[in-house]
């Protein structure tokens, strides 16, 4: 709350170039973005939401951005229809 205190991000609205944009302008430009899915069985509210039909699961995907000095400055909590989406991960062997 220190950083987003007295600006847009407090605000329930749609802010020019997203959060990350107004992050970097206050001096946290994201530099890292680790996110953790999972994929579980949802609420009945969540069902409801997404429109799912039963017996399927949904993918939730916790975000968290990290500026300089590895400070977080954003966390996120997504959850999607899991039958919708495909993840992918490219990483490089050490």
């Amino acid at each position: 709350m220190t950083i987003a205190r007295g600006t847009a991000i407090t605000d329930r609205r749609k802010t020019r170039g997203g959060t990350p944009a107004l992050l970097a302008e206050l001096g946290f430009p994201p530099r890292l973005s680790v996110d953790r899915v999972s994929a579980r069985v949802p609420t009945q509210e969540q069902y409801q939401a997404l429109d799912l039909p039963s017996g399927l699961p949904a993918l939730r995907t916790l975000r968290v951005v990290y500026s300089d000095d590895d400070r977080p400055i954003e966390a996120t909590v997504m959850v999607k229809a899991g039958h919708l989406y495909e993840l992918q991960h490219e990483f490089t062997p050490e």
